[in-house]
C-alpha cells in the first residue's frame, strides 16, 4: 500500500509508544508516511536512535502547524485534550491512544466522531482490535452484553497472588518490572480499565453512558488477597478485574469489578500479558477476541493501523446515534456475580 508522500505526521509524545511508533514507522518506507514535528518535555533526553532530534520541539503550535495527521501520545486529560480538540478544530485527522480523554470529555468530541476525524482504535486493548469489530461487524447484531479483562497490571498481579505472593509484594514487584507506575491507582483501582469500558459502552450499547456513573460503580483489586484467589481456584476458576456492561433495571449498566470466572469462561483463561473481550449478540451469538492489551509494540501497531487508515480516507470508527434497545426475557449467567470483596 502506498500513501502520498506529500502527507505530514505530526507526533504529540515520544515516551514508549511514541518511540515505538516512530520506528515502526521507519520500517515502513512503502507507506509514504513523511514525520513531521515531535513534540516532547524535555530536548535532552535520550530517545534512541530512530527518533530523529531534529525533528524534536517542545511547541506544540510547531507540530500542529507542520501536520495533515495529527497523533497524540501525551497521555493525561487537560492537556492532550486541548492538543486533540485544536487540531480536530482545524480540520485535522486526529490518530489517539488516549482513553481517559474519550471516557471523560466525549462530549466535546462528539462532533468530530461523528465527522469520522478521530481515530482510537489503540485506546482499548492496544494492537488487539475491538473497536473496529464493535462499531464494524458486530453492528449486524442487537447487543445483549459485554465483559472485558482490560487492564494488564491487574492480571498480572491476579496471577501472583495465585502463587501465594501478597497482594503488596506483587504490587511492588509489577512496579520493578515496569508493569505499574509508581502511583499504580489508576490500574490498581480499576479506573483504567474503567476508562476503556466506558468507550465500549458508548460505541456498542448506549452513546449516553456516564462516565461518573461508571466510575462510581468500579471497585479494584487492592483489597484481595491470596486467600480470594485460592478460594476461586478450588475448582478450576480465576479471579479477575471485569468490565461488564449488561441490562439491568431497565437499562444498560456498565461496571468493573474483580469476579469469580468459571473454569468454562473464556475469560478465564486470559494471561498476565493478555487482554480479553466477551461480546453476545441476538443474532451472531458468543464472540470472543484476546490478545496482547498493552505494551510499546502492540499500541503502536494499532495507532500506525489508525494512521493507514487516515491517510486512505477511510473514516475513524462511527459511534451511536441511540442507545441500543434493551432485550427481553434474557437472563445473563455473568453479570450475576457479585464483588469478590463483599461475597468471599
Amino acid at each position: 500500500m502506498t500513501q502520498q508522500s506529500s502527507v505530514r505526521l505530526g507526533v504529540l509524545g515520544a515516551g514508549t509508544v511514541g518511540s515505538a511508533l516512530i520506528e515502526l514507522i521507519g520500517a515502513r518506507p512503502e507507506l509514504g508516511i513523511s514525520l513531521g514535528k515531535v513534540l516532547v518535555r524535555d530536548l535532552g533526553k535520550d530517545r534512541g536512535p530512530h527518533v530523529p532530534k531534529h525533528l524534536l520541539t517542545t511547541d506544540m503550535d510547531a507540530v500542529l502547524d507542520s501536520a495533515d495527521v495529527v497523533v497524540e501520545l501525551i497521555g493525561g486529560v487537560e492537556r492532550a485534550t486541548e492538543a486533540i480538540v485544536r487540531s480536530l478544530e482545524a480540520g485535522k485527522k486526529v490518530v489517539t491512544a488516549n482513553k481517559a480523554v474519550l471516557a471523560e470529555r466525549w462530549g466535546g468530541l462528539e462532533p468530530y466522531l461523528a465527522a469520522g476525524q478521530l481515530y482510537f482504535e489503540a485506546a482499548v486493548m492496544a494492537g488487539t482490535p475491538v473497536i473496529g469489530p464493535l462499531t464494524g461487524a458486530l453492528r449486524g447484531s442487537r447487543p445483549l452484553e459485554l465483559h472485558a479483562i482490560l487492564n494488564g497490571t491487574c492480571n498480572y498481579i491476579l496471577s501472583q497472588l495465585e502463587q501465594g505472593t501478597s497482594y503488596d509484594d506483587a504490587l511492588a514487584e509489577a512496579q520493578q518490572l515496569g508493569y505499574a507506575e509508581a502511583d499504580p491507582t489508576l490500574d490498581v483501582e480499576g479506573f483504567d480499565a474503567a476508562h476503556k469500558l466506558t468507550v465500549l459502552a458508548r460505541l456498542a450499547f448506549d452513546p449516553n453512558t456516564v462516565w461518573d456513573d461508571v466510575k462510581a460503580r468500579t471497585v479494584g483489586i487492592s483489597a484481595l488477597t491470596p486467600a480470594h484467589v485460592k478460594e476461586a481456584m478450588e475448582d478450576g476458576g480465576r479471579v479477575r478485574l471485569v468490565g461488564s456492561v449488561y441490562p439491568a433495571d431497565g437499562a444498560w449498566r456498565a461496571e468493573v469489578r474483580p469476579v469469580y470466572l468459571p473454569p468454562a469462561h473464556p475469560l478465564a483463561g486470559s494471561a498476565s500479558s493478555r487482554n480479553g473481550m466477551v461480546f453476545r449478540g441476538d443474532a451472531v451469538g458468543e464472540v470472543f477476541i484476546s490478545g496482547a492489551g498493552a505494551g510499546a509494540n502492540p499500541t503502536a501497531s494499532a495507532v500506525l493501523a489508525d494512521i493507514i487508515a487516515a491517510l486512505a480516507g477511510r473514516p475513524g470508527p462511527s459511534p451511536l446515534t441511540e442507545a441500543a434497545p434493551l432485550p427481553t426475557d434474557y437472563l445473563s449467567a455473568d453479570y450475576k456475580v457479585e464483588v469478590l470483596g463483599t461475597v468471599l
